[in-house]
C-alpha cells in the first residue's frame, strides 16, 4: 500500500513539502522487522551538534540500509533537548538534526521515533531539586526524578508533545525507566505508606517492617507515572507509539497490562548472545509487538580504549538470537558528536539488514513449538533482591545459566514468566525450574499438578528442595549450606560450589553424587535425584546448577544437565554437533521450522571485544519427530533441498554446513 506524501512542519515552523509522488507507507511498530538507533545524550558541553548531518548522508544510510524505522535522539539522560526547544532547555545546536532525518524518513516512507530519557533526566533535577528522588539517608538523587512528583506533568510531558508537534514523529522510545528507579522516600512516598501500612516510619532495609510493602508501592507509583504520560500522549496523538525501555522484560517481569504500544530493551556488554538469548525467550510469550537493540559496539574497559565497534559478521550472530524467537531486530550506534554516520558504520547496518531480510519471511512473528520450559520467576526476584526492578545481576544468574546449559545440549528451550505458567504449562514436554530462592507457593502448585498428570519436571536449587521436599521423596538433612561440590563427569569434574541441601533418599533414586573436593572415593553425598510422580517424573539437583554454569560455563556442569535431561524425557529434536549450535522450534503459518544458531567464537570477554569470523561447522546430523513423512524437508536462505530419510515416525537428515544462521524448515 502506497500513501501520498503531505506537508509537514519542522520544528522552527518551516513546512516541508515532500511532494506529490507516492512513497512507501510509514509501518506501524506490530508490521516493523528491522531498524536503527542513532543517539547521542545532548548536553550544555557540546560544541557541534548537528554541523556534519545533511541530506545527503541520511540519504545515504535510508536508500543502503532500507529500515522499516529510525530512532534518533531528542533527550538524553543528561536531559537537555538535542533541538531547538521553546519549553525547556536545548544543548548548543549548531543545525537541527531530527529536521533533517525527519524530510529523509518522510521521503522515504521510514517512521521515526525519538530517543527520550524519562525518569533519568539530570538537568531536570539540577534545575528543580523538589523534583528529585529522595535517598533513603533524606539526600537528594542527582540524576532520577520522583515519580511522585511534577516532573512527569510540568517537563516531561509537554517535551513530548512538541516533538509530536514540530516533527510529526511516529513513536518514542522512553529511555532511562524502570531500571533506573529505585525506592523514593520522599514526603509524599512515606505519607502514602503512612496510609497503606500504618507504620509512620519507612522501612530502610529488609529487616525493617513493611519492606516488601514499600517496594511494591514504588512500584506501583511507576506504572502510575507510565500509564499517566502514556495516557495523556495518546490522548494528544493517538496513532502516537510508545515504549518504556525494558518494561515487561525480565528487566520488569510483569504481565503487559499497560497501554504501552511495543516493548522494546538494549543489551550490551560482554556475551550478549547469553542475554538475548534469555531476553529474546521471555519476550516471545509478551503478547505485544517486541524488539531487541544490540549495541553495535563495545564499551572496553582499558583506561585509554573507547568503543571497538562490532564487525557485520559479530552482529548477524546476534540477531540469529533474536529473529529466531519472532521478534524484531534493531542496532545503536552513537554518531559523532557533530552527528556524522561513517559510511563504514552504514556498510555494516547494510550487510546485517539485507541478512536480516533474508530472513523475515519465515521468522518475523513466528511461535514456538512447545518442547522444554523454564521458569522465570518474578516473585522470587521481588521478594528477595531489594530492587524495584532489574537488572537484576547474580539473581537472575540461575535462569540464564539453565538456559544456556540446556540449549548447549541442543533442546528447544522457551522461557516462561511465572505470571503465564498456569496457562501454558500443559503445553510443554518437560519443565524446568532454576535455582531460584523463592519461586512461591502457588508456583510451586502448579508445577506439582502439571507432574501428576504426566509431565516431567527438573528441579534445581537447595531453596526449591524445601519446597518441593515431600514431591521429590527425599529427607532433608539439616539446613541449605554453602558447600564445595564436586560432580564427576565424562573428563573431569564439574564444579558446582554453592549453596546445596543434604538430602537422604526416601523413595528417591540417586542420579549423581558430589564430593568435597576432587576426590570421588570418599564422602559423597546426593547431588541429584529422580522419581515417579503421578503420571510423571521429577528430578532435582540440590544446589546451584543454573548459577554454577552462569559463572563459569564449564563442559562438565553442562554435560550433567544433559545427563539429567536425559533420563527425564526423550525429546522431539535430536542433533549432533558442537555445543555451540542453538537450535529453537518455530511454526509460522502452515510451516514448521528448526531454527539453527551458529554461536562458535562469540564474544565473551573484554580483552576480545569483537569478532570478524565465525567458522562454520558441519556436518550436523537432525532427527526429528514427524507424524508423517514430509513432502519436502527444505534449508533457507540457501532455498535447497535436504535428503533425509523418514521411518517410524522420525526424519533424518544431514546438513553438511553452518555459516551463522539456517532454517529447516517443511510444511506442516
Amino acid at each position: 500500500m502506497s500513501i501520498t506524501r503531505r506537508e509537514f512542519t519542522g520544528a522552527l515552523g518551516a513546512p516541508f513539502l515532500a511532494g506529490a509522488q507516492t512513497v512507501r507507507r510509514r509501518l506501524r511498530r506490530e508490521e516493523s522487522y528491522f531498524g536503527i538507533h542513532l543517539d547521542l545524550h545532548p548536553s550544555d558541553q557540546d560544541e557541534a551538534l548537528g554541523r556534519d548531518v545533511t541530506e545527503e548522508m541520511a540519504a545515504r544510510l535510508l536508500d543502503r540500509v532500507k529500515p522499516d524505522y529510525l530512532q534518533y535522539d531528542y533527550k538524553g539522560h543528561v536531559g537537555f533537548i538535542g533541538y531547538p526547544s521553546k519549553v525547556s532547555v536545548s544543548a548548543p545546536v549548531v543545525k537541527d538534526s531530527l529536521a533533517i532525518w525527519r524530510k529523509a524518513t518522510s521521503d522515504r516512507g521510514v517512521a521515526l521515533y525519538i530517543h527520550f530519557s524519562g525518569v533519568w533526566d539530570s538537568q531536570a533535577v539540577k534545575e528543580h531539586p523538589e523534583w528529585a528522588r529522595v535517598r533513603p539517608d533524606g539526600g537528594k538523587e542527582e540524576r532520577q526524578t520522583s515519580t511522585f512528583g511534577p516532573y512527569v506533568d510540568l517537563r516531561m510531558i509537554p517535551q513530548l508533545k512538541e516533538a509530536i508537534e514540530n516533527y510529526d514523529i511516529e513513536g518514542g522510545w522512553v529511555d532511562g525507566e524502570c531500571w533506573a528507579t529505585n525506592p523514593d522516600y520522599c514526603a509524599a512516598a512515606v505519607e502514602a505508606f503512612r496510609r497503606a501500612t500504618g507504620h509512620r516510619e519507612p522501612p530502610r532495609g529488609p529487616e525493617d517492617p513493611g519492606w516488601l510493602e514499600f517496594l511494591e508501592l514504588n512500584r506501583e507509583q511507576f506504572r502510575k507515572y507510565v500509564r499517566h504520560y502514556l495516557d495523556e500522549i495518546h490522548k494528544f496523538r493517538p496513532q502516537f507509539q510508545i515504549a518504556s525501555n525494558w518494561l515487561y522484560t525480565t528487566l520488569a517481569p510483569e504481565r503487559p497490562e499497560l497501554p504501552v504500544d511495543f516493548i522494546s530493551g538494549d543489551y550490551l556488554g560482554n556475551a550478549c548472545i547469553s542475554r538475548a538469548r534469555l531476553e529474546s525467550r521471555y519476550l516471545s510469550w509478551a503478547d505485544k509487538p517486541w524488539d531487541l537493540m544490540a549495541w553495535g559496539f563495545q564499551n572496553a574497559r582499558g583506561e585509554t580504549i573507547g568503543p571497538v565497534h562490532k564487525p557485520a559478521a559479530q552482529l548477524m550472530q546476534e540477531s540469529s538470537v533474536v529473529l529466531a524467537q519472532g521478534g524484531g531486530f534493531q542496532i545503536y550506534y552513537q554518531p559523532t558528536r557533530a552527528g556524522k554516520v561513517d559510511d563504514r558504520h552504514i556498510g555494516v547496518m547494510e550487510k546485517v539488514a539485507r541478512f536480516c531480510r533474508e530472513r523475515q519471511e519465515l521468522s518475523h512473528k513466528s511461535e514456538t513449538v512447545p518442547e522444554v520450559g523454564v521458569l522465570f520467576s518474578k516473585e522470587s526476584l521481588y521478594s528477595t533482591t531489594g530492587k524495584l526492578f532489574g537488572g537484576w545481576g547474580r539473581a537472575e544468574e540461575a535462569a540464564a545459566g539453565i538456559v544456556d546449559a540446556l540449549v548447549e545440549n541442543h533442546y528447544s528451550v522457551d522461557v516462561i514468566p511465572d505470571w503465564k505458567l498456569s496457562e501454558v504449562a500443559g503445553r510443554y514436554a518437560c519443565l524446568v525450574v532454576p535455582d531460584w530462592a523463592d519461586i512461591s507457593a502457588g508456583a510451586r502448585d502448579i508445577l506439582l499438578s502439571y507432574g501428576r498428570g504426566g509431565g516431567r519436571l527438573l528441579i534445581a536449587g537447595a531453596r526449591n528442595a524445601e519446597l518441593f521436599k515431600e514431591a521429590l521423596q527425599v529427607r532433608l538433612a539439616g539446613t541449605a549450606s554453602v558447600q564445595r561440590a564436586w560432580i564427576p563427569g565424562a573428563e573431569v569434574f564439574a564444579d558446582v560450589h554453592g549453596l546445596w541441601q543434604d538430602v537422604e533418599p526416601a523413595g528417591a533414586f540417586v542420579l549423581e553424587s558430589r564430593y568435597p573436593t576432587y576426590d570421588s572415593a570418599r564422602d559423597g553425598k546426593p547431588a541429584a535425584t529422580l522419581n515417579a510422580y503421578g503420571s510423571g517424573r521429577i528430578a532435582a539437583i540440590y544446589g546451584p546448577a543454573g548459577a554454577a554454569f552462569a559463572q563459569t560455563h564449564g563442559p562438565e556442569t553442562r554435560r550433567l544437565m544433559g545427563r539429567l535431561m536425559g533420563r527425564l524425557y526423550e525429546p522431539a529434536v535430536t542433533l549432533e554437533g558442537p555445543p555451540t549450535v542453538e537450535l529453537a522450534r518455530r511454526r509460522k503459518g502452515g510451516r514448521t521450522m528448526l531454527h539453527l544458531i551458529n554461536t562458535t567464537g562469540m564474544q565473551v570477554a573484554d580483552a576480545y571485544s569483537a569478532i570478524d569470523f565465525v567458522p562454520p561447522v558441519g556436518p550436523l546430523r537432525v532427527r526429528i519427530r514427524m507424524d508423517r513423512a514430509p513432502a519436502r524437508v527444505e534449508f533457507s536462505p540457501a532455498g535447497a533441498s535436504l535428503t533425509g530419510v523418514w521411518r517410524d515416525g522420525v526424519w533424518t537428515g544431514v546438513l553438511d554446513r553452518l555459516d551463522v544462521h539456517g532454517i529447516i524448515w517443511w510444511d506442516a
